[in-house]
């Protein structure tokens, strides 16, 4: 707004007599007028009078304070982080008047234009009044709102309306996190110290630069969880929660959530629809989006390639079309690990912990409303609880945690005797630990991708032999579609394994080739089962196997740890038609040479994917990942890889 057209505003009658002139100009300074804005005004009913409760102080009602310009020295410019839409004009001022309590400090005047706008801030001032009762609360972790300045009567559509509101910094949480330097900085901001990390479970400040994001977004996550339960537990939902929206005062060191202008209400403000099944499903529905919201947030502040808005988009794009969230580490891995994983904070962060970072944004981002955790729940989650504080973690998490740490030593490719019999010893906890266990389960959760991690059998490269040609096996994947011409639980399997044809001579250092896929497909009927320990084990060995399995598990897994291995487990069996065989290449092969290179596919493959008569039955699944067991007894460990994800 030109400040002409401010001084235009100022010269316009007040709602509640003529316009004040400025206190300076007296010996004696007028004390402010202050009174409650009444949510239920209408435009034709005057404003109401001060009484003796709106004088009252912290803990009585907050007072909606009526400015005028005067009030105000505008400043010529404003600060790139704050944030305004097209309807609004925003500037920057610091209040001239003696005998106000903000005197001397800087505010933001929003200067909405729109009756969409207009209404925004109507309903800051609402929101304000019923939060007044903890106003300490409010002015920790919300834009805190002062007042308006209007020329007309203040429930009035077609004047100018101006919100007064707190200044916090010139910078939100987005434009925080695109600075070069933004750790050290918000670190300073925030003042971080030995009490500050205790606070967020920490011992000590410093270290590597993973811990210390770690730490730093522990304390904002924290803080803006804390601000969000605070107004849903006051029966509103935020609904605009964004990082542009989200700041950090430098002052009082706690996160600010907005000026809380489009908050909605959990109940239904039509009586005569509401209900109370109608409002509860209402405050699921309006808790559920906030979360997801701030699942958004805590992705960003993680994920730094995520504000990149071509990133996000795909990212956005995975989840709108129905996929897990739990699979978003598969999905995002290629992004992330584009120069080096191990150069990746936020890769290292999320890992951290067996993968609790990975298990709270899935929870954040659920697909299904009811499925997302609440604030009060994520801020005891293992990944916003720092070392120094003991957890008790839910099956839930312990399940997840052997999943994650199964994938993590499967992807190091490093297979000494002791990690191949730790990443068995956690195979054999998870189906233990199956949450599926029932057949219809399968049914829903068969269809899809899945890629193969790890196989318990026998492992035969390269290095030891001189096959020729030299194969190198890539991806290898299990897919499953489920067909509709049977009325039983029929599915149609294709297992097509990867290959690249090297050079001879230069193979360990040259890995360029010919590209080649080889394709197994079948049918397969899933029924119920159960998988018996092998009646050739004697009692001494199962006690053995029992406490080696416990010598793995310690920490967060003492609760399985004190379990004993059951002598059966519910199963899904899995009946294979005939199989049919193709193999396709980048170039042509003379059919001695295509059958060379189909041996050697065999030596290096699982035989349960080169032939898969030999998957006998499915031990453990989940959204995320997937066991089966071959005739040998051999486990293969799966994990789901949508096909949105190697688009």
């Amino acid at each position: 707004m030109p400040l002409a057209a401010a001084a235009a505003v100022a010269a316009c009658p007040s709602p509640i007599g003529p316009t004040r002139p400025s206190c300076g100009t007296y010996a004696h300074p007028c004390r402010r007028r202050r009174f409650r804005l009444e949510a239920s005004s209408s435009a034709s009913a005057p404003a109401p009078a001060p009484t003796a409760a709106d004088e009252g102080g912290g803990a009585g009602p907050c007072p909606v304070l009526r400015f005028d310009m005067a009030d105000f020295a505008v400043a010529d410019r404003v600060s790139v982080g704050l944030h305004g839409r097209s309807d609004e004009m925003i500037f920057e001022a610091t209040v001239r008047d003696p005998s106000s309590e903000l005197y001397g400090s800087t505010v933001v005047l929003r200067q909405l234009k729109s009756s969409q706008a207009k209404r925004r801030g109507r309903r800051a001032l609402e929101v304000l009044k019923k939060l007044a009762r903890r106003q300490l609360m409010y002015h920790s972790y919300a834009l805190q709102v002062h007042g308006y300045i209007t020329p007309g009567n203040a429930v009035e559509d077609d004047g100018p309306f101006i919100l007064v509101h707190g200044y916090h910094g010139s910078y939100s949480l987005r434009h925080w996190l695109q600075l070069s330097d933004w750790l050290p900085t918000l670190e300073a901001t925030l003042a971080l110290d030995d009490e500050q990390a205790r606070r967020v479970g920490d011992d000590s400040i410093g270290g590597p630069a993973v811990t210390r994001q770690l730490r730093l977004i522990r304390i904002l996550m924290r803080d803006l969880l804390i601000g969000v339960n605070y107004l849903h537990s006051h029966g509103l939902a935020h609904t605009e929660l964004r990082l542009e929206n989200v700041h950090v005062s430098p002052i009082d060191k706690h996160v600010k959530v907005g000026i809380l202008g489009n908050a909605a209400d959990f109940h239904d403000s039509d009586p005569g629809s509401s209900t109370v099944a109608s409002n509860s499903e209402r405050r699921k529905m309006m808790i559920a989006f906030d979360m997801r919201c701030v699942g958004f947030i805590m992705a960003k502040m993680v994920l730094r390639e995520l504000l990149d808005s071509s990133t996000f988009f795909k990212f956005k794009s995975f989840l709108t079309k129905g996929n897990d969230p739990s699979c978003l580490r598969e999905f995002l891995l290629p992004t992330l690990c584009q120069n080096s994983p191990s150069e990746n904070i936020g890769l290292q962060m999320l890992d951290r912990n067996w993968g609790a970072g990975w298990n709270l944004l899935a929870l954040l981002l659920a697909t299904k409303p009811e499925k997302r955790i609440s604030c009060v729940d994520a801020l005891r989650h293992p990944f916003l609880c720092g070392p120094k504080w003991r957890i008790n973690p839910s099956v839930n998490i312990i399940r997840w945690g052997l999943g994650s740490t199964a994938v993590r030593m499967a992807e190091d490719y490093i297979y000494g005797h002791h990690q191949r019999r730790r990443l068995a010893y956690f195979v054999e906890l998870m189906e233990v630990l199956n949450p599926n266990l029932r057949t219809e389960n399968w049914l829903d959760l068969l269809p899809g991708r899945w890629r193969l991690l790890y196989c318990t059998g026998r492992h035969i490269g390269l290095t030891l032999r001189q096959p020729s040609p030299r194969i190198l096996i890539s991806d290898v994947f299990l897919t499953f579609e489920q067909t509709s011409e049977s009325m039983e639980p029929v599915f149609s399997l294709t297992s097509d394994i990867g290959f690249r044809i090297m050079p001879e001579s230069n193979w360990p250092h040259d890995k360029s080739g010919t590209e080649g896929t080889l394709s197994v497909t079948t049918s397969a009927r899933i029924a119920a089962g159960r998988i018996y320990i092998n009646e050739e084990d004697n009692e001494e060995r199962r006690i053995t196997s029992s406490r080696s399995s416990r010598r793995y598990l310690h920490g967060k897994l003492r609760k399985v740890s004190k379990m004993e291995l059951p002598a059966s487990l519910p199963t899904v069996s899995i009946a294979m038609d005939e199989v049919d065989v193709s193999m396709s290449c980048s170039s042509a092969l003379n059919v001695n040479s295509a059958q060379k290179v189909l041996q050697e596919i065999r030596i290096q493959t699982p035989p349960e994917m080169f032939d898969l008569s030999k998957i006998v039955c499915g031990t453990y699944i989940d959204a995320r990942l997937m066991i089966l067991r071959g005739v040998n007894g051999s486990a293969l460990l799966f994990i789901r890889s949508n096909p949105t994800a190697d688009s």
